[in-house]
């Protein structure tokens, strides 16, 4: 390597979808039509939160929390995505990509505590009903939020400095639609095992360990519902659980794709399309899987609907 002159790398350009520009108008169009509606989404369900009096119990509160990250989350991604998509490639700083991907980080991180804390509120409504609201605090609730804003920062900040401390060199081209790691880690150039190694560490401490949590929750949920004697008690009590489920299986599914597998082996198309799923789907999912497959949530909508039809008459 001593031998060998490489030109260091200080901004990235970004592209994406190249093999197909037939494709950009369209994907624009698209994944704009998807920001408005995951912004439209997730604002109106915490403002419907915020005003129906049944929906404020600890589940409806971190939702709200939920519904607040993922409009945080899509907005780190989206805009510089369309950026991307308008311009067939566009040029990022250096610290501005170690700003995206920390924020990036920050905010995904938030996202995986947020549904472990949610398995966890779940576990304690099935398991513990009678000491459900002596263990779900206003107090409580406000502590795991606070925790998890904490540990996602800690989390970006620790794997941001990591990652933007390695040299970056050769060509500036990033085949993907954000700053991500793994593209990101294919233009390191040097030695980055120590590095490698502390990223996967705090790595750890989110993705696997909210899994650990998420599945020993339903866990100790199943063999609670396994024990309610009438089908019928149980088909309510499971559906309880299956909006929190179906949104824990598109998140973590799509992450664990991303990046739990060898980053050698990896097809930067194939990246491409699992990365828009977490980044632009999972966010715009969200809001309505809580509202079709929850009837609290439909019943408030459908009581904010009728009051609106009411104060339009003339």
């Amino acid at each position: 390597m001593a031998g060998r002159n490489y030109t260091f790398v200080t901004e990235f350009f970004l592209t994406a979808f190249t093999e197909h520009p037939e494709w950009g108008l369209p994907l624009f169009l698209l994944f704009l039509s998807f920001y408005l509606s995951t912004l439209l989404g997730n604002t109106g369900m915490i403002i419907l939160i915020q005003k129906n009096r049944r929906l404020q119990t600890p589940m409806y509160f971190f939702l709200s929390h939920l519904s607040f990250v993922d409009i945080c989350y899509s907005s780190v991604i989206i805009p510089q995505m369309l950026a991307v998509l308008w311009e067939h490639g566009t040029t990022i700083s250096q610290v501005r990509c170690a700003a995206q991907f920390f924020l990036f980080t920050f905010f995904a991180s938030i996202d995986c505590y947020l549904l472990a804390i949610m398995a966890y509120d779940r576990y304690v409504a099935v398991c513990q009903p009678l000491l459900y609201v002596t263990i779900m605090t206003e107090k409580a609730r406000v502590g795991l939020v606070t925790g998890a804003y904490v540990a996602g920062f800690s989390s970006g900040f620790v794997r941001t400095v990591t990652a933007f401390t390695l040299s970056f060199c050769g060509s500036n081209e990033i085949n993907f639609i954000f700053c991500d790691l793994p593209p990101l880690l294919k233009l390191v150039c040097g030695d980055s095992y120590i590095q490698e190694v502390v990223i996967i560490v705090f790595a750890i401490f989110v993705m696997p360990a909210c899994i650990v949590v998420i599945s020993v929750s339903y866990l100790f949920i199943i063999v609670a519902i396994m024990q309610i004697r009438s089908a019928g008690g149980r088909a309510k009590t499971f559906s309880t659980c299956t909006s929190h489920l179906t949104a824990v299986a598109l998140f973590f599914g799509t992450l664990i794709f991303m990046y739990l597998r060898d980053n050698t082996d990896q097809s930067s198309e194939g990246d491409r399309v699992v990365s828009v799923f977490y980044t632009v789907v999972t966010p715009l999912l969200n809001p309505l899987i809580y509202s079709l497959r929850n009837k609290e949530v439909k019943e408030a909508i459908m009581k904010s609907l009728r009051r609106s039809k009411i104060s339009g008459r003339p």
